[in-house]
């Protein structure tokens, strides 16, 4: 008999979870309660993998012997209590896959700076002309790619959803670029319960394996305290670099690591402002865990083009500059967003608040935002936090009227910001479906 396995959502992880687990001899059935993509749909169906769609058939899933879940089924769910419940396994996309691959792997996790620094590392190593395959929250599945095209290194971006999934799973470098709040509803509104699903990612780690994270972040220092930490620690922030670890000293970004050092000026980064600095150094200490030459390093390090819908100027119009941060589903993000901006701001924000506390905006709102734009189908919590510290709070039903808003209220020299704060499925299919609405209404304008 065959050895059951149920993948319970069809996106790109469960479709990748599928191909593998036919490839390895189970007996697949996949189950997505909402409607499933066309292209996943013909990749199911082309290599007849049993699914069903717009439902979960209980009596099938129950069945399974193990079952792999998309991240954005929560745990608290009825289904994958019930399958708990029968100590059915549950285990994330990243998990099953680790099941069958040697390869190297780079885990990258944080509440922001994930994807950054994932795409950051992925193309230092590919420059470097390094096998490497780029996974998790972005790329291709972890477990496709694993199924079809096996790399020697993957760079693995973890959402704490994904590691929440993960128990078996090893990282042999691991980063933790920082923790604040985010997505507390999935966590019992508990940040401790957070910051230990985002420490999970050290969980296996060996003596030889690497643990890079964030110095200069509260919460982590905190932890480390309390932990036994068994791979090798280094440490990156703003200070004087420690050995092993990174730091700023005289406008240089410096990393040592191994008896290695390397220096570049931090005005060269392609990437700037202080939060791009840390996952500069990030990426920088993990390829000189892969042993990346210096001259190789430098030249990744101040090309790179960054990413879609995180920070991108997209397009001047009489003078007014639009940018694009769609990516900023959390206050934190936007802080970040605001901070780096030097001219006055009229700011797009809204959409699913998810427990946000807004407090920590006000001083800059105060100091830089002109207006606000609020996108979302519910906004009180928005007026609540800023009527009265911004001068204009407004209030749009769609992207067209949000951009067309934003258009009037700002003046020549001043910066349109889509840094939402929130997540987007209120409006949109996703923060890149917000992201490329936002792009095309601004090109209409």
């Amino acid at each position: 008999m065959k050895t059951k396995i149920v993948i319970l959502g069809a996106g790109e992880s469960g479709v990748g979870s599928a191909i593998l687990a036919q490839k390895k001899g189970y007996a697949v059935f996949v189950s997505d309660l909402g409607k499933i993509k066309e292209k996943y749909k013909n990749v199911l169906s082309q290599k007849k993998i049993d699914f069903e769609e717009s439902r979960h058939s209980e009596s099938k899933i129950l069945e399974a012997e193990t079952v792999v879940k998309s991240p954005g089924i929560p745990e608290t769910a009825p289904l994958i209590q019930k399958l708990k419940s029968r100590q059915i396994p549950v285990i994330s996309e990243i998990e099953f896959a680790g099941r069958f691959t040697n390869a190297k792997t780079i885990c990258i996790t944080g509440s922001n700076g994930k994807t950054t620094t994932t795409l950051l590392t992925y193309h230092i190593l590919k420059n470097a002309g390094l096998n490497v395959g780029l996974a998790g929250n972005v790329g291709q599945s972890f477990a496709w790619q694993v199924a079809e095209k096996q790399h020697d290194i993957y760079v693995i971006e973890l959402s704490s959803f994904q590691l929440d999934g993960m128990f078996d799973f090893r990282a042999d470098v691991a980063v933790l670029l920082n923790i604040t709040p985010d997505h507390l509803d999935r966590y019992g509104n508990s940040m401790q319960n957070y910051t230990d699903s985002k420490f999970r990612i050290i969980q296996n780690q060996r003596a030889n394996d690497y643990f890079i994270f964030c110095a200069d972040d509260e919460i982590i220092q905190k932890e480390i305290k309390k932990r036994e930490i068994k791979p090798v620690a280094v440490p990156f922030g703003v200070s004087d670099p420690k050995s092993p670890g990174a730091g700023i000293a005289n406008n240089k970004m410096i990393i040592n690591i191994n008896q290695k050092q390397f220096s570049m000026s931090i005005l060269d980064l392609s990437l700037q402002g202080k939060h791009n600095t840390y996952n500069s150094m990030a990426a920088g200490i993990a390829s000189m865990v892969l042993e990346i030459r210096n001259d190789q390093l430098r030249e990744s390090l101040s090309d790179f083009k960054g990413v879609e819908h995180r920070l991108e100027h997209f397009l001047k119009v009489h003078g007014i500059e639009f940018v694009n941060d769609s990516k900023a589903t959390n206050v934190n993000s936007t802080w970040y967003a605001l901070e780096s901006i030097r001219q006055p701001i009229v700011w797009i924000a809204g959409g699913i608040d998810k427990g946000n506390d807004y407090s920590m905006l006000h001083a800059l709102v105060k100091e830089k935002v002109k207006a606000i734009v609020c996108l979302g189908k519910d906004n009180s919590k928005l007026h609540a936090a800023f009527d009265g510290i911004a001068k204009n709070v407004v209030d749009a039903a769609s992207m067209e009227e949000a951009v067309k808003a934003a258009y009037y209220l700002a003046r020549n020299g001043d910066t349109v910001l889509l840094s939402p704060a929130c997540a987007s499925f209120d409006l949109f299919e996703n923060y890149e479906d917000r992201g490329e609405q936002f792009k095309n209404e601004v090109r209409n304008l």
